[in-house]
């Protein structure tokens, strides 16, 4: 089968087509006939030799598919041969085909293409799982989302207000804004030329946001402790700056705020599934309603990927990235 390979760490060069055996549906899992695949910066970051596989996982890059079963392995029910799905995988999306433990696997949501659901899996689980789960969002809260045009972003925005919340955001350009505003945010500061903390402030009437959802890191840290409301919470998932801060505690207690964080990649199958499970109760209604639906900036003929990851690193696109492979 055909797959984009990393053949050494580096620039977006390096990644290339090549040829690799055809994957089989180990017990538990499925085969899936990829049609598209999702590309996410720890695509990026793997390609760079600073995000490795778990154990077991493929060395291929792609987080993320869509397609239709083409087997099942032994033990696997709830799914058929040809049902198409969309699945979160620890690695390997870059191909025509990959296995994939059914737990991660979800049918396409009605209505939308093959492009579309391989989007989804990726930043749904990781929102669903970051700003609900751990982060507790509740109706009638507020929430800031750093990095709101990014694919992490366009989803939470959706996500946060399809559920009840009064959604904050930080973007890159004016019409970047202007793009978060549009998919619900009530409030997008450019954080070029604005003081968010401040602006964020003076939103929320002096009292600061419920539920902070970063992947900036470093000096955002300290911030967004300082932007905290009582009780409040600060989630992180990802450092496009740094995973070091210098923090001022005593903000965090007075506060009674907490921090947490998780990564989601080295997680158990069943782990995996317990949030797609979740996820099928609670927002597929939303996709298959159109009430929230993936951002798709650009898609790519799977030769070139590379393409994709200059996008990506250049932090111009609004939404999600996709590889079409059928």
């Amino acid at each position: 089968m055909r797959v984009v390979e990393i053949s050494q760490f580096g620039p977006p060069e390096v990644l290339r087509l090549a040829e690799r055996p055809h994957p089989v549906a180990g017990d538990g899992d499925v085969l899936i006939d990829v049609a598209a695949a999702g590309v996410n910066r720890p695509d990026v970051i793997q390609r760079l030799g600073k995000y490795p596989p778990p154990p077991g996982a493929s060395d291929l890059p792609g987080l993320e598919v869509a397609g239709t079963i083409a087997a099942l392995g032994a033990g696997v029910t709830g799914f058929a041969v040809g049902d198409a799905v969309c699945a979160l995988v620890a690695g390997g999306g870059y191909a025509e085909a990959v296995a994939v433990p059914h737990e991660q696997c979800l049918p396409m949501p009605r209505s939308l293409s093959m492009t579309e659901a391989a989007a989804i899996p990726e930043t749904y689980f990781t929102v669903w799982t970051n700003l609900f789960d751990r982060g507790g969002l509740t109706r009638g809260e507020s929430v800031l989302i750093h990095g709101g045009t990014s694919g992490i972003g366009t989803t939470a925005i959706q996500l946060a207000r399809a559920f009840g919340a009064q959604v904050l955001t930080t973007a890159g350009s004016d019409g970047k804004c202007e793009a978060a505003r549009a998919l619900g945010a009530q409030h997008a500061f450019n954080y070029r030329t604005t003081d968010w903390v401040a602006a964020a402030k003076e939103a929320t009437g002096g009292r600061g946001v419920d539920v902070i959802l970063d992947i900036v890191g470093g000096d955002y840290m300290g911030r967004n402790l300082d932007l905290l409301a009582t009780e409040g919470r600060l989630v992180q998932i990802a450092f496009l700056k740094s995973p070091k801060a210098e923090l001022d505690f005593s903000v965090m207690m007075r506060k009674r705020a907490w921090i947490t964080g998780s990564t989601l990649r080295p997680r158990t199958p069943a782990e995996k599934g317990l949030i797609a499970q979740q996820l099928r109760q609670h927002v597929w209604p939303l996709l298959e309603a159109g009430t929230v639906r993936p951002i798709i900036h650009q898609v790519f003929p799977l030769a070139q990927a590379a393409d994709a990851h200059r996008l990506m690193e250049s932090s111009a696109h609004i939404g999600k990235l996709v590889l079409r492979l059928r």
